[in-house]
């Protein structure tokens, strides 16, 4: 089973792991030619917050892959590298995405989490 629903005193808890749907969910461009993990995957809703999480891997550099997902986000909040390592944190007012990129094997290994809040636009007070 993919995907499975849990009634908690909170609220439903939904959740996923299945790579493609997940790339579906994820809001953010996938790594041209890159390779989605199996067990990579994790979707999750729970109260007003949504989370979606995908790893993938490239045989391209760390550099490269950092360099298409800075242009994608010129406006991060933080942008960090060192040696074979970079970090990618973008945030507005309704999701907050992560982007880990590592060299790890004679690959470069991607990590992408968007963490979305779901609008209360239907909340606002109008007393």
């Amino acid at each position: 089973v993919c995907s499975s629903d849990l009634e908690t005193p909170f609220g439903t808890v939904e959740t996923t792991k299945d790579p493609d749907e997940a790339a579906r969910n994820l809001g953010v461009d996938l790594y041209p030619g890159a390779d989605l993990q199996k067990d990579g995957a994790a979707s999750a809703t729970f109260g007003g917050v949504h989370t979606v999480s995908l790893s993938s891997e490239s045989g391209d550099s760390v550099d490269k892959v950092a360099s298409f997902y800075k242009s994608k986000f010129p406006n991060a909040m933080v942008t960090s590298s060192d040696a074979g390592r970079c970090t990618i944190i973008s945030n507005d007012h309704k999701s907050m995405i992560t982007i880990n990129i590592e060299a790890e094997r004679g690959k470069t290994k991607i990590q992408i989490t968007n963490v979305t809040r779901k609008s209360d636009a239907g909340n606002s007070s109008s007393n």
